[in-house]
C-alpha cells in the first residue's frame, strides 16, 4: 500500500485514500474528511481493475434424488373394457364386469404390495353400473380414501385413490 491509493477496512464499512504509511500503520481519510489508522492486514485495497478479469464459474445445481415411492406421477387404471381383452365382442355384460372387477382387486393388491400412494381409476360415465362396482369394490377396503376426480361428482369419470 502506498500514498494515494483506495483501501477499505476488513469487517466494517470505513474505507478512503492512504495518506501516510509508517510501518505496519496505515493511515487514511474517509470521504467526510476524518483521518482513520489501521494495521496493514485489518486493510484490503479497493480497486476496480482486481475484479474486472476474474472469470466467473457457473456450477450445475445439484440434482434432488426422488425415491420411486415419492414420485408425484400416479398409477392409472382404465377399466374401459376394450383396454382389457383383445375381443371385448366375445363376452356378455357379466363375464365383463366380472373381469373388470378382478382387474380392479389385482391392481389394489399391487399397489399396496409396491407401496404405491396413489392410483387413478378411470371408469367413465355411462350408466352407472361399473362406477357403482368401483365405489363398492373401494368401500370393502382398508387403509385407503378414495374420491372423486373431478369437481362435479356426478358427472366423473375417474375415482382418486389413496394408500395409508
Amino acid at each position: 500500500m502506498k500514498i494515494g491509493d483506495t483501501v477499505s477496512v476488513v469487517d466494517e464499512n470505513l474505507g478512503g485514500v492512504v495518506t501516510s504509511v509508517k510501518g505496519n500503520i496505515v493511515v487514511f481519510k474517509d470521504e467526510y474528511g476524518f483521518t482513520h489508522q489501521y494495521p496493514k492486514e485489518k486493510l484490503v485495497p479497493k480497486d476496480r481493475d482486481l475484479y474486472e478479469n476474474i472469470r466467473v464459474v457457473r456450477k450445475a445445481e445439484p440434482k434432488k434424488i426422488i425415491s420411486k415411492k415419492h414420485q408425484k406421477n400416479h398409477l392409472v387404471l382404465d377399466l374401459h373394457f376394450h383396454n382389457l381383452v383383445k375381443n371385448p365382442s366375445d363376452y356378455d355384460s357379466f363375464e365383463r364386469l366380472f373381469i373388470q372387477k378382478e382387474k380392479l382387486i389385482e391392481v389394489l393388491e399391487f399397489c399396496r404390495r409396491n407401496n404405491l400412494k396413489r392410483l387413478e381409476i378411470v371408469h367413465g360415465i355411462g350408466d352407472g353400473i361399473l362406477q357403482r362396482m368401483v365405489r363398492d369394490v373401494l368401500e370393502s377396503q382398508v387403509n385407503i380414501d378414495f374420491y372423486n376426480k373431478e369437481i362435479l361428482h356426478h358427472q366423473s369419470g375417474a375415482v382418486m385413490v389413496e394408500f395409508h
